[in-house]
């Protein structure tokens, strides 16, 4: 090898920072070929070929730094006696890119004194093959480098997956922790508005035209309760964190109580509503919140669906050798177009509404119907014979024997009556905290209002409740601290904790049930359901004593 020659400095295309790299579609890696030789590149190609990795060849240092850039190679064999730029200086260029600094370079040359030995390593070599080659020696180096690549890359794959899933998961628990928060500010505000219906269901005894009023009022605030429930409920099916509490129920008396339930609603929309009642049980393993839920949805797609004048058919009966539970849901309303029937179930789909959107809706109700079915083992269908001629809903769910007893709810005017208790309602929303008092005062119950924990610490040990009705999200000490601290001070005797919050996530109520509450009620709550819960306590007390 002869003097070595100043650096050339090389095009404008080795400046550039913006050139991409080939994206690799297999497991194959880059080897690039540097030498001004045709014939020796030609027995280094059939040496490595074997190898099965794509080959790359440059016959000048220009040549070669340009395909640096382009490509991303697992070693780069390169010839040291190169006219123009030597091998050393294009070793020397190649390590001064931050992107090929670390690439692998194997110098071939015929000159392996010392001194040339040391300046290869000076510029960047990782290893000296003397020419002429031996293939097996070449082989072997250059796949322990192809090795290195490849786990490089797979390792760099493996963690690019890992930030993906990371990210997501991040971004999943942020928008949980947005639905949760949103749902909690959604439902505050409907808390004292539902007492103020009820309020006015009571007033109206003396003024029978205000009942009509809180008839109004109540039935919207159950509607955005409904519409705040749906969309947590279609997120937690997506997520797969619904969780079903079974218990042997009886579906069909499930089914009877719900549509009994509608059946108001119904009436009040100049909608007939008939029941095909089943003269036997349907027992299954199911949530029966959740059942009610899925009956209760189908109930309010009709009634929505249905003009006045039209009629809504609840039907009942037992298929497959009473293996099956059937429940058709069908109506007389506009029906569902040809184009949108195979996707009625799915989230957000809906049929096309005139700008002032009359029938309302996220389009959720029904996903939520067939994933809660779905949970349960059963599947759901819907048949429509044309646009304008109603719609049927069937559901089936597998059915198991060994009746048991249920314990039908305790109707509203059946509740009885008892022991008025001391109950301590902790509530920072002033009409929240009055509504409630006046409905649970006007019930005969002595009643003491705090709006922050230190002063709920404060009045429990004057007024020592047998009932504290607390709200979580309290400013400075929350509810969850608030229980902690009752349940802990000796001068408290025991009392039944119920939470009342606006978070009504599963993991809220556990960690509700984790600070000590009794029971977990989720905002707006319903009074009669907040009656009918002090009811049951009485009966419980009266029971022990």
């Amino acid at each position: 090898m002869g003097q070595t020659a100043p650096i050339k400095q090389p095009s404008n295309d080795w400046e550039r920072e913006d050139v991409l790299s080939v994206k690799h579609d297999d497991d194959r890696v880059n080897i690039l070929i540097v030498d001004d030789l045709p014939g020796n590149q030609l027995v280094y190609k059939s040496i490595l070929e074997a190898s099965g990795q794509n080959l790359i060849t440059a016959t000048t240092g220009e040549d070669a730094l340009k395909l640096v850039l382009k490509h991303e190679f697992a070693v780069i064999l390169l010839d040291v006696n190169m006219p123009g730029m030597n091998g050393f200086e294009i070793a020397t260029l190649i390590r001064s890119r931050k992107k090929s600094a670390h690439t692998p370079i194997i110098f071939i040359t015929a000159f392996t004194d010392e001194v040339r030995m040391a300046q290869g390593y000076a510029s960047g070599a990782v290893d000296y093959l003397p020419t002429p080659v031996i293939p097996e020696i070449l082989q072997a180096k250059v796949r322990v480098f192809i090795e290195l690549s490849q786990m490089r890359r797979q390792a760099a794959s493996q963690a690019e997956e890992r930030a993906r899933r990371t990210a997501a998961e991040e971004a999943d628990r942020r928008k949980d922790e947005f639905l949760g928060m949103l749902a909690h500010e959604l439902r505050n505000p409907l808390g004292p508005i539902l007492n103020t219906a009820h309020m006015l269901h009571r007033i109206a005894r003396k003024e029978p035209h205000l009942e009509e009023l809180g008839n109004i009022v109540e039935r919207q605030v159950k509607h955005m309760t409904r519409l705040i429930d749906d969309l947590l409920d279609a997120t937690r099916l997506a997520h797969g964190k619904v969780l079903l509490r079974k218990e042997r129920c009886d579906f069909a008396q499930i089914v009877w109580q719900t549509a009994e339930d509608y059946r108001s609603i119904f009436e009040g929309s100049n909608l007939e509503l008939e029941i095909h009642p089943s003269p036997t049980p349907f027992w299954l393993e199911g949530d029966p919140v959740r059942l009610a839920q899925i009956i209760g949805n189908l109930l309010h797609n009709a009634h929505k669906f249905t003009d006045p004048g039209g009629k809504v058919i609840v039907h009942m009966e037992l298929e497959n050798d009473g293996q099956t539970a059937a429940v058709t849901i069908s109506d007389t309303g506009i029906g569902i177009e040809p184009r949108i029937l195979p996707y009625v179930f799915d989230v957000f789909r809906q049929a096309e509404q005139g700008l002032d959107r009359s029938r309302g809706g996220l389009g959720l109700g029904l996903a939520l119907v067939k994933g809660l079915v779905e949970l349960h083992g059963g599947n759901v269908n819907v048949t429509c014979a044309c646009p304008g001629k109603g719609s049927a809903f069937t559901i089936r769910l597998p059915v198991e024997s060994m009746p048991v007893a249920t314990t039908l709810p305790t109707p509203v005017e059946d509740i009885p009556e008892g022991k008025k208790y001391r109950i301590l309602l902790v509530e920072d929303n002033y009409l929240t905290a009055e509504s409630t008092r006046l409905l649970l005062g006007d019930d005969g119950y002595d009643v003491q209002i705090s709006n922050n924990g230190p002063n709920a610490l404060e009045t429990a040990r004057i007024f020592h409740p047998e009932v504290v009705l607390c709200d979580i999200g309290l400013p400075g000490m929350d509810g969850y601290q608030v229980i902690r601290k009752l349940r802990q001070d000796a001068e408290c005797p025991s009392f039944y904790a119920i939470a009342m919050t606006g978070y009504g996530r599963d993991e809220d109520q556990q960690k509700a049930r984790d600070a000590g509450f009794d029971l977990h009620m989720t905002k707006p709550i319903d009074y009669t359901n907040l009656r009918r819960e002090l009811a049951g306590l009485q009966i419980q007390k009266a029971e022990k004593t």
